[in-house]
């Protein structure tokens, strides 16, 4: 006999006109097993792709941030024009173009005799950067960039 395995039959003998060998139950068992394995998984890994996706877009928009604040702040301090404050608003405006973000705000704080030093911080609401839409919790905080520099040409006394 070429076939020296066992033979069984599903339910009763003769309900199948064919043959199985009695492991090939326990392959499809064991593939079932897995599939189901597979769809409890499934949600906790793309909780984590998804949170790794968030994370980096955060951080992108709050190195931008930074950015805008620090270039804004560069502007601010040159003793180029006597109103150099137009053009902090239109670069900070050009670095935070490529995110796609408009909800973010600028504040400065100019130079005085007293205290020379300009200060730029551009912040924007959390919930307008999340790619989630507030999955991963709602969050009711700024992200911001700030940066502070002396203003050229001061000397800093009163």
């Amino acid at each position: 006999m070429k076939y020296r395995h066992r033979i069984k039959y599903f339910g009763r003998s003769g309900d199948l006109p064919y043959p199985m060998r009695a492991g090939a139950l326990d392959g499809a068992r064991a593939r079932a097993a897995a599939v189901v394995e597979f769809a409890v998984v499934l949600p906790l890994l793309l909780t984590i792709l998804f949170g790794i996706i968030e994370y980096g877009w955060v951080f992108m928009v709050r190195q931008t941030l930074q950015t805008a604040a620090r270039e804004g702040a560069r502007l601010a301090v040159l003793q180029t024009s006597a109103e150099p404050y137009a053009n902090v608003s239109a670069r900070i405006s050009q670095v935070m173009g490529p995110t796609g973000l408009t909800g973010y705000s600028v504040t400065m704080t100019h130079a005085t005799s007293v205290n020379p030093i300009e200060t730029v911080e551009v912040s924007v609401p959390y919930d307008a950067v999340s790619l989630m839409g507030g999955f991963f919790g709602t969050h009711n905080y700024d992200l911001a960039g700030s940066c502070s520099m002396r203003k050229e040409g001061s000397t800093g006394s009163g």
